[in-house]
């Protein structure tokens, strides 16, 4: 069983910033090839991908936080990061921690976010201006 244990959210001001962290147990990828991330959004219409990790360390981010949204992962606690910086009210969201896999190396997290399987039960993120 996968098991995502999210922690780091909370209710800041136009401009402060916030840490996520995400502990992932039980997620071994089939094909070798893994990349774990965030998205935000409870329902299936308004969820937005936002940042990715692959296994070989390649980045991916959407648009709307390059430059103010840092993405990391530490294999060795198993745990993932999201360092959230500059933050404006449109970042108010639930942020969920998620990981998926691909024999073809692609990453659907932050492209294609309600295509993944394997989430947690994600963080509140409240920013006030």
């Amino acid at each position: 069983e996968v098991k995502f244990v999210e922690s780091g959210g909370g209710s800041v001001r136009t401009g402060e910033s916030l840490r996520l962290s995400c502990v992932v147990s039980g997620f071994t990828s089939t094909y070798g090839y893994d990349c774990m991330g965030w998205f935000r959004g409870a329902s299936v219409t308004e969820r937005e991908g936002v940042a990715a990790i692959g296994s070989d360390g390649r980045l991916i981010y959407a648009d709307s936080v390059k430059g103010r949204f840092t993405i990391s992962r530490d294999n060795a606690k198993n745990t993932l990061y999201l360092e959230m910086s500059n933050l404006r009210p449109e970042d108010t969201n639930m942020y969920y921690c998620a990981a998926d896999q691909s024999k073809s190396g692609a990453c659907y997290i932050v492209s294609a976010p309600n295509g993944v399987i394997h989430r947690g039960q994600g963080t509140q993120v409240t920013v006030s201006s």
